[in-house]
């Protein structure tokens, strides 16, 4: 098993007032030739959005987005017809295919949103747009993976144009966790969205994320109360 460790303060960050991301991987201004993407996942952003901010209609193609929201609410309109509100304890996903031009905003005029918003490599190019959003029970991650996007049926799952696979957990204290890969040969990316984490002896705290590969399977013991985002995708 390989693993390389990026600590919360390795990301980039930018200060736009309305908008403050941190960047696991090169995006906009930041670029850092040690994190341009790990194998499909090309794009993880940690985003806090001010009350009434928001990234007006831009174009996107051949990539597909996920947005994990984790406070406040973020509202999303597409040129598919694909619209929505997300807020906690939702899932939202965007095949950009052929091309689709889309906009999120905050939905709240005083209260910001953070999230997590992550871009993958497709499996098919120019396949048709889509947009799907669902709403998970919380309860059904405690202590336990629930898999949020899978190309497969599972977990109900959200659909994505990719060998990949979203996967939640809030871990508590002391507890233990494994993952097995769904497709072989994958990697792992895990993020610690709060508390901490120990792998092999290294301990993960909130926001540092951990890159694994030559392996099928993991396992995690928080070492206080944890919230786990862990994405499986193909190295090639």
């Amino acid at each position: 098993m390989k693993t390389s460790v990026q600590k919360a303060s390795e990301r980039g960050s930018a200060d736009y007032g309305w908008l403050k991301p941190n960047y696991y991987f090169s995006f906009s201004g930041y670029h850092n030739p040690k994190y341009v993407h790990f194998g499909a996942l090309r794009v993880l952003n940690d985003d806090w959005i001010a009350g009434g901010g928001g990234f007006p209609t831009h174009p996107h193609d051949n990539m597909e987005i996920v947005t994990i929201p984790f406070t406040g609410a973020l509202a999303h309109k597409d040129s598919t017809g694909g619209e929505g509100i997300i807020k906690a304890g939702d899932v939202q996903i965007m095949s950009a295919g052929t091309g689709v031009q889309h906009s999120e905003a905050n939905a709240s005029a005083t209260d910001p949103v953070t999230l997590f918003q992550i871009w993958l490599f497709p499996k098919e190019r120019n396949i048709k747009p889509r947009y799907d959003q669902r709403t998970f029970d919380i309860a059904g991650r405690t202590n336990q993976w629930q898999v949020v996007v899978s190309p497969r049926n599972e977990d109900d799952a959200l659909w994505i144009n990719q060998d990949a696979r979203f996967s939640l957990s809030n871990l508590d204290a002391g507890k233990s966790i494994s993952y097995n890969n769904a497709f072989k040969g994958n990697g792992m990316y895990l993020v610690v969205i709060s508390g901490a984490v120990s792998i092999n002896e290294t301990l993960l705290n909130q926001r540092d994320a951990m890159s694994i590969t030559d392996t099928d399977s993991l396992q995690i013991t928080a070492t206080e109360n944890a919230e786990l985002l862990l994405i499986e995708v193909p190295m090639h």
